[in-house]
């Protein structure tokens, strides 16, 4: 297994003169297999305290390799498994999790993001719950006080204020999507599933709480994530040869096609892959796609357009500033962006990436 050490307890570090202890300490499975969603997140009991610092049992963090960029902001991610059931290990998709689990995806931003554990603001919980039926997504919103989040179905509009980590001043509305919204990221063939959890993306070292005192954390210990999922009862098996993707801008962790090629994957894949809706692109961004004709390079636009920007190639080798691929990642416009959905600001790095990709980037696609 790969080594990637970051601080998970960015929540456990997070404190606040409104958090209240909240009973039980148990998560309520009744309500999380109602029929209904629950109208306060709080309901669920998947945490002990309103600021998520002290999980209920089974409630696990855990962190990606590379994530979806969503403007920047602080995600803090956890996984509740019902007590008697395991996910089952997939090398190459998402892990098959049985019914009645949990995926808990908290947004937030801090007011200094170069100050990430400080006056940080929950703007929204999104669920992802596995029926008997399959997925489903319920958006929960927080209020002023952050104290509380409530079910919003038809999705909102949040103004967002913060320093980014250039020390730039932003100002945004954060659209939090309505259940409708959220299908259209998370269809495969007409399924609604999860994106991030795949065992080469969950592969690293991870930070979990040893020992603490309320919402301190006094120790905590570097584990193997996989391996810490196993010894605890929430995956079926944990092979030799798992999978692995980079962190994609950490130079260290891997080459530039290898990181660029995470980045797609995350970013891009679930929609542009035979089964996605992106399908008709004529692209797949999968991991697994060694074909580089169909990650874009040297490929013609399905459909030629203001979106093309005037290029012939999504990816054109040598030449990010002539590639459509960089070209609708740097844009803003609607009409043009991409992803379509999901954010509103450029991602900066991204985009260096895929130009430093491209840039290095010989006739046949490789770059390594």
């Amino acid at each position: 297994m790969r080594f990637g050490l970051t601080i998970l307890a960015c929540l456990a570090l997070v404190t606040s003169a409104a958090a209240q202890r909240m009973p039980p300490p148990n998560v309520d499975d009744r309500v999380v297999m109602a029929e209904t969603p629950a109208p306060l997140l709080s309901h669920y009991r998947f945490f002990r305290d309103v600021r998520m610092t002290q999980p209920n049992p089974r409630v696990t963090p855990y962190e990606l390799n590379t994530a979806l960029y969503s403007d920047g902001a602080l995600k803090f991610r956890h996984v509740y498994i019902p007590s008697g059931s395991q996910a089952r290990y997939s090398a190459d998709d998402v892990f098959d999790f049985p019914v009645g689990t949990v995926l808990i995806k908290t947004f937030a931003f801090a007011a200094d993001m170069r100050a990430p554990t400080e006056n940080v603001r929950f703007i929204e919980t999104r669920l992802l719950i596995r029926r008997e039926e399959g997925w489903v997504a319920y958006p929960y919103v927080w209020n002023e006080e952050q104290t509380e989040a409530r079910y919003s179905p038809i999705g909102a509009d949040v103004p967002v204020s913060f320093t980014d980590e250039d020390g730039e001043a932003i100002a945004l509305d954060w659209a939090v999507p309505n259940r409708n919204q959220c299908k259209a990221c998370h269809d495969r063939a007409g399924e609604f599933v999860p994106i991030g959890p795949s065992a080469r993306n969950l592969n690293r070292y991870l930070y979990y709480p040893r020992r603490s005192i309320g919402s301190m954390v006094l120790e905590s210990e570097a584990e193997d994530q996989l391996n810490y999922w196993l010894s605890n009862g929430l995956l079926d098996q944990v092979p030799d040869d798992v999978p692995y993707v980079p962190h994609a801008f950490d130079p260290e962790d891997g080459t530039i096609g290898q990181r660029a090629r995470a980045y797609l994957d995350v970013n891009c894949a679930h929609c542009h892959n035979p089964e996605g809706p992106g399908h008709t692109s004529g692209l797949d961004l999968r991991w697994s796609q060694s074909d580089p004709a169909l990650w874009g390079v040297g490929k013609r636009p399905v459909a030629a357009g203001r979106a093309s920007g005037g290029f012939d190639f999504a990816i054109e080798p040598g030449h990010p500033e002539r590639s459509i691929l960089v070209h609708r990642m740097a844009s803003t416009d609607p009409g043009v962006m991409m992803p379509e959905l999901g954010r509103t600001l450029v991602d900066e790095r991204g985009v260096a990436l895929m130009r430093e990709w491209i840039g290095a980037m010989r006739e046949d696609g490789s770059s390594d």
